[in-house]
């Protein structure tokens, strides 16, 4: 039985908000955040990889940049998601490690059967790279350029992770204050 919402499938639905809206929209932990949404729907990821790795054998971290970058910056993997999906199309047969450079990182490479899935499924490796060149135009000059976006984002984790251990001497204090603002004069002299 189809569930009365007529947003059901929708894992993020927008859910009305305002006077006449049900007690349970207006709370505001009940309202959707701006922007929040999937960028992949389930499987969507996977054809993506496989069809990066068609184009050259490659590991996790080139996956993810690689799809950061033709997605200009709006949506980036963690590594959270791209491994779990490496072993789940190694375990489907779909890709094989080989050899590389001798360090940490093992490329993939397309199989014949990973070959064979990526054919049948070309229409919708196609739209979803479409969709990804689309969200690349709409970011346009607005958004930082992807490398801008990484560096971002690892400052961010850095101190959310020295933060959250707590424990700070001051200092140490000092020491990340000093860090920040040699960071901001630097940038600021580019």
């Amino acid at each position: 039985m189809p569930h009365p919402h007529r947003c059901h499938d929708r894992r993020f639905a927008h859910r009305p908000h305002g006077p006449d809206a049900p007690d349970f929209a207006r709370h505001p932990r009940h309202r959707p955040r701006a922007g929040l949404r999937r960028f992949f729907a389930h499987g969507d990821l996977r054809l993506v990889i496989l069809g990066l790795i068609a184009e050259r054998p490659r590991h996790g971290y080139e996956i993810i940049k690689a799809i950061e970058e033709r997605a200009g910056g709006a949506y980036a993997p963690s590594p959270g998601v791209v491994y779990p999906t490496l072993t789940l199309l190694e375990e489907l047969g779909h890709i094989a490690p080989i050899a590389g450079d001798g360090g940490p990182r093992k490329p993939h490479a397309l199989t014949e059967a990973g070959r064979a899935f990526l054919e049948q499924n070309r229409p919708a490796l196609e739209a979803l790279l479409v969709r990804m060149d689309a969200a690349r135009a709409a970011a346009g000059a607005e958004a930082p350029p992807p490398p801008l976006l990484r560096a971002i984002e690892n400052l961010r984790l850095a101190l959310r992770l020295r933060l959250g251990r707590g424990g700070l001497e001051p200092a140490q204090v000092t020491a990340i204050a000093a860090a920040l603002d040699a960071a901001a004069v630097a940038v600021e002299q580019v």
